[in-house]
C-alpha cells in the first residue's frame, strides 16, 4: 500500500514538473521597468507553479538613444537588478554586453523613455541597432523581443515631458498605444505588453487616477500590482484573474481590479475597457 502511494505520488510529482515552465526574461529599461517587473511578477509566476529568470538592465530615465550608445561604448553606467527565486541582488557598475551574455535569454525587452513614449519617431535608428546588438551578444538563436508599452501620466502629474501631449492623460495613452503597436510591427517584435493599457483600465474603475505614486512612477502596491499582472499573463498565457498571489499590502477589490484590468489589456491592447461597474465586493 505505502509503495503505491509512493508510485502515485512520484508520477503526479513528475507530471507537475514537466508541466511547469521556466521563462528568462531581461528589460533594458530605466524606473519604468523597475516599476513594471521588479516587485510582484516572480510572486504570481511562483504562485501558479512555475519559474522565472527576470534580470533589469537599470538606469533611471533612460532612454533607446542613452542604451544605444552604451552600447557602443560598452559603458559600465547599469544596476543590473536580477531576481531568482524570488530573491534579488544588484550588481553596479554592469555592461549591455554582459548582461545578455549572463543567461540564455528567452525574452529581451526595451521600451521608451517615459516623455518620449508616445513618440514613435524617437525610437528610431536606435531599437533597430539595440535588437541587432541583443541578437549578436545572447546565447539563444530563438530569442524574442518584447516591446513595453509604459503607461500614460497621471491627468495632475507635473512631469516637464507631459507637455509632449497636450498635459493630456488620453493623448499620451493613446499616443503610446500607436506608437508601440508601430514599432512592434516594423522590428518584428514578438509581442507588445501593455502595461499601460492596463493602468488604464484601471483608471475607469473604482479606484480612478491614483495608480501613479507621483504623478508618472506607479503606485507601489496596486499599481505595480498591475503592471506585474499584465506580464504574467503575456509571457504564461495564463489569465490573471483569479490567481493564487496577492501582496499583503493589496486589498482583495484592489487585486481584483488589476487582475481584471491586466486580463483585459491583454485581450484588447489598443483600446480601455471600463471597471466602472466592478464592485467593492
Amino acid at each position: 500500500m505505502k509503495k503505491s502511494i509512493s508510485l502515485i505520488l512520484l508520477i503526479l510529482f513528475s507530471v507537475f514538473t514537466l508541466s511547469a515552465r521556466q521563462v528568462r526574461l531581461l528589460t533594458i529599461g530605466n524606473s519604468f521597468s523597475q516599476d513594471a517587473v521588479e516587485n510582484y511578477l516572480s510572486d504570481l509566476v511562483k504562485a501558479n507553479g512555475d519559474t522565472i529568470v527576470i534580470g533589469n538592465m537599470y538606469i533611471g530615465g533612460c532612454s533607446l538613444e542613452r542604451h544605444y550608445k552604451n552600447s557602443t561604448t560598452n559603458s559600465t553606467d547599469y544596476s543590473f537588478r536580477k531576481i531568482e527565486n524570488g530573491v534579488m541582488s544588484k550588481t553596479e557598475g554592469f555592461t549591455l554586453i554582459e548582461a545578455f551574455q549572463n543567461e540564455k535569454w528567452d525574452y529581451v525587452s526595451f521600451q521608451q523613455v517615459s516623455q518620449h513614449s508616445g513618440m514613435a519617431e524617437t525610437y528610431f535608428p536606435y531599437i533597430d541597432s539595440l535588437i541587432v546588438f541583443a541578437k549578436k551578444h545572447t546565447d539563444n538563436t530563438a530569442l524574442k523581443i518584447i516591446i513595453h508599452a509604459t503607461w500614460a501620466y497621471a491627468q495632475d502629474s507635473k512631469h516637464s515631458g507631459f507637455i509632449n501631449y497636450g498635459n493630456n492623460q488620453l493623448t499620451m495613452f493613446n499616443a503610446i498605444v500607436n506608437a508601440t503597436q508601430l514599432v512592434a510591427g516594423r522590428v518584428g517584435a514578438a509581442c507588445v505588453v501593455p502595461s499601460g493599457t492596463a493602468i488604464q483600465n484601471g483608471r475607469s474603475s473604482k479606484l480612478g487616477d491614483s495608480f501613479c505614486r507621483d504623478g508618472y512612477h506607479l503606485e507601489s502596491t496596486y499599481g505595480r500590482y498591475t503592471a506585474a499582472c499584465v506580464w504574467f499573463e503575456k509571457l504564461f498565457g495564463i489569465s490573471a484573474i483569479g490567481s493564487g498571489y496577492k501582496p499583503d499590502t493589496v486589498t482583495l477589490f484592489q487585486a481584483k481590479i488589476a487582475q481584471y484590468a491586466a486580463h483585459y489589456a491583454v485581450r484588447n491592447p489598443t483600446v480601455i475597457t471600463s471597471l466602472e461597474n466592478r464592485k467593492d465586493e
